[in-house]
This record gives structure tokens, C-alpha cells and sequence, in this order.
């Protein structure tokens, strides 16, 4: 049993292994602008990205995806074409950077409420007739945060209800002879191997969070020696959120109790925050420095977010 398929950002771009352009560029949209005015021209996109080896295909392409999912907008009809963030998508943004900033800082509230979900769905006839809403039951499922604890019984924690109601509602009531309940639960033994964490792949969970210390500890001592300069600092902070950014989606933020003892999460989170901190007024200089050419005004725009300590992110820097 695995860690839940986290649901895709209203025009945010799929998860995949390997570099992936779009994630970069909603990565450095969401870290260093923060107004629906800035117009931004195509080639200030391009020279931002090359200086993480993207291409100008491929730095074009994720414009164009980007375009298509409404993250971005074109502005006017002149060639070469100009972009805006949307209003719709700065708000997004900023909801976004405020969770990712702040995940982990504190333990979660536990009253000991689960939302549970058991379903069944029949195989009649063909044998493949149930598999499309069984299919589409657990891709709901799976994007509101339930994992699967037994084929057909799927948890979460906490006990707002409604919206997984509704998804259901709205695959299953035309589905002949499917059922299915959801409820409010308490686990008569929360801990132990058949207790409601036998769902998640804590392991695995555990182990990428290690791995990310491992992957990053070098750079945090890079930091502290003041080895980090402007060019470097604009790739390294913006890698380390676009490898941070997954675990909001992946951790399922279960009560301390019902974790492995150590956990790595916040060992995880403050090498996150000493880097993302230390270097984002480098990492913004750069920015401008490699968008001004293509771009007169960026430094009116650019910015960076930073974890204020409610924790709360907050943007500071560029004046737009």
C-alpha cells in the first residue's frame, strides 16, 4: 500500500521523473513573481530556464503547456509574445507557497476522526465493465488524500466528508449495482501493523525525506561557508523547492503517534528552510540579472518568497 496520488494543481503540470521544464518554470513563477501586471516577454522565460540547461524548444514548450493549462496568459498579439501570470493563478500561487513554506512546522491537530470509504462495484457481463468507475473511483479518491487500507476501504485522516460524498455522487450514481458508504470513524486500535498507518508506505516516505537530507546537506554546508554565489544560488534554492514542493503532496501528515520513530520530516524541513532563506536574495539578483536584457523592467517585478515565523510565507523584495 502506497502513500495517496496527490491531486494536480488546477493547471499545474503532472508530476514525472527526470527534468521537467514545466515544473521548473511553475517553480521560479511561484518563487519570484508575485502580480497578474508584470508582463513578461518570451525570451526573459527562455533565459531564465537556460540557466537550468533547458533548451529554447523546450523552454517554449512548457510556455505553451503552461499557456493551456491557464497558468499563464498571453497579453496582447505582439511578436514575440508576451505573458502575464492570471489573477487565478498568482492567488493559486501564493495559497501554494504559503502550504509548502510552512508544511511541517507544526504537528497536526488530532481528534482521532478518519473519513473511511468502502465501495463496491459489480462485474457484470464484460469483464472490463467495472473497471472504468472503479478506476475512476480511486483516481478520486487517491487526489482527496485517501490511501487504500483494504481493496475496497480507503482513510483519511480527519472528518470533513463532503467533498469525497460529492465525488462519489458523481461517479457512481449512474454505475448499475454500485454501492457505497462513507463514514466517520475511530480506530479501536489506532497503532500496531493493523491499525489505519498499515495503509501508507511510511518507509518509503521516510526514506525519501533521507534521501533529500543526503541529496542537500552538502549545499547547506556550502552555504553557511558563504561559497554560494548569485548564479549558483538562483539554481540550487530553486531546485531545492522543486524537490521540496513533492512532500506537502506525498505525506499524508499523520499524528505523531502513528509514526516511525525517528522521522526525518523536520530534519528534512529546516535543511529546506536554512537554504531557501539564506539564498533568496542571490537567487532574485540573478533572476534580474539574467531577465533584464530581454526584459527593462524586471527588476520592478521580480521578487522572492521567503517562510515568515507564524509560518506564514510572505513575499519581499522586487516592488511590483
Amino acid at each position: 500500500m502506497s502513500v495517496h496520488v496527490p491531486r494536480d494543481d488546477v493547471g499545474a503540470p503532472r508530476a514525472q521523473a527526470g527534468p521537467n521544464p514545466q515544473h521548473l518554470l511553475t517553480t521560479l513563477l511561484g518563487e519570484y513573481l508575485d502580480s497578474a501586471d508584470a508582463s513578461l516577454p518570451s525570451m526573459a522565460v527562455v533565459a531564465m530556464l537556460r540557466e537550468f540547461g533547458i533548451s529554447e524548444p523546450s523552454a517554449r514548450a512548457a510556455l505553451s503547456r503552461l499557456t493551456k493549462r491557464g497558468l499563464i496568459a498571453v497579453r496582447g498579439s505582439g511578436r514575440p509574445p508576451v505573458y502575464h501570470l492570471t489573477p487565478q493563478a498568482i492567488a493559486r500561487h501564493r495559497v501554494r507557497m504559503d502550504h509548502f513554506l510552512s508544511f511541517g512546522a507544526h504537528p497536526p491537530l488530532w481528534t482521532g476522526d478518519w473519513v473511511t470509504v468502502s465501495f463496491s462495484i459489480p462485474q457484470s457481463g464484460q469483464a472490463q465493465s467495472g473497471q472504468a468507475p472503479r478506476h475512476a473511483v480511486r483516481k478520486a479518491l487517491g487526489a482527496l488524500g485517501f490511501a487504500r487500507l483494504y481493496d475496497s476501504v480507503w482513510i483519511r485522516p480527519g472528518s470533513d466528508s463532503g467533498p469525497v460524498t460529492q465525488a462519489l455522487r458523481d461517479i457512481l450514481d449512474d454505475v448499475d449495482g454500485a454501492r457505497w458508504s462513507v463514514m466517520n470513524t475511530r480506530f479501536a486500535e489506532e497503532t500496531g501493523p493493523h491499525g489505519p498507518a498499515a495503509a501508507y508506505d511510511l518507509a518509503g516516505l521516510a526514506s525519501a525525506y533521507e534521501a533529500f537530507i543526503v541529496q542537500y546537506s552538502h549545499l547547506r554546508a556550502a552555504v553557511r561557508e558563504g561559497e554560494i554565489d548569485a548564479t549558483r544560488a538562483l539554481v540550487v534554492r530553486t531546485s531545492v523547492m522543486d524537490s521540496w514542493r513533492k512532500f506537502p503532496d506525498i505525506d499524508p501528515n499523520l499524528p505523531e503517534h502513528l509514526l516511525p520513530v525517528p522521522w526525518p520530516r523536520q530534519a528534512a524541513r529546516e535543511l529546506m528552510l536554512e537554504i531557501h532563506s539564506a539564498l533568496g536574495s542571490l537567487a532574485e539578483a540573478r533572476l534580474i540579472e539574467v531577465a533584464t536584457p530581454y526584459w527593462p523592467d524586471a527588476a520592478s517585478w521580480i521578487t522572492h518568497f521567503q517562510a515568515s515565523e507564524d509560518p506564514v510565507a510572505t513575499p519581499v523584495g522586487g516592488g511590483g
